[in-house]
């Protein structure tokens, strides 16, 4: 069978309006991959740094797949979250990357947005924190349905990480 292992870390976070941010993570892939080994999804720890510009987390990736197509090559789904003084949790934004397929050392940037909402909606969140969210996270990396959404740009998620495929090419999948 054909294999990729994919190894790496989400660095940290950039140019979002406050720090104390947390990420939670998700690999979504297709109907023709499985998980050998390794975490699907994740979630970071709350980092509160003394630089604000900069959020770190270098929270470990690492999964490997069976597969027998390229047909839903893996994506990575992220949800960055603020924590406020006391210790709830408001949206940031939402973002997603597609993995790259070709074999070697990658860093991504990973672009941010969130909801805007009604007008009553921003005046909640201003006083109360509570940011509209998604009900169908399926959003997020859809395309399709996700231009008829009011959004407003956040930060940037990084993300460095290793593709490493194998036995593409003798189990006649061209990458």
């Amino acid at each position: 069978m054909a294999e990729v292992h994919i190894i790496g870390s989400l660095v940290g976070a950039s140019e979002f309006p406050k720090s104390a941010l947390c990420c939670h993570w998700e690999i979504i892939a297709g109907e023709f991959w499985s998980p050998v080994e390794g975490e699907l999804a994740g979630q970071t720890h709350v980092d509160a740094p003394l630089d604000p510009e900069l959020t770190v987390w270098n929270h470990p990736i690492d999964i490997h797949f069976t597969t027998t197509s390229l047909a839903g090559w893996p994506r990575l789904r992220v949800q960055v979250f603020h924590q406020d003084v006391f210790g709830r949790n408001e949206l940031y934004g939402y973002g997603f990357a597609h993995l790259p397929c070709s074999p070697g050392l990658h860093k991504i940037d990973i672009a941010t947005w969130r909801p805007v909402g009604t007008g009553a909606d921003q005046l909640w969140s201003y006083f109360l924190g509570a940011t509209p969210q998604l009900r169908n996270l399926d959003l997020i990396d859809s395309p399709t349905d996700r231009f008829r959404l009011i959004t407003s740009s956040m930060g940037k998620v990084h993300l460095e990480i290793a593709v490493m495929p194998r036995n593409f090419g003798s189990n006649g999948i061209e990458l």
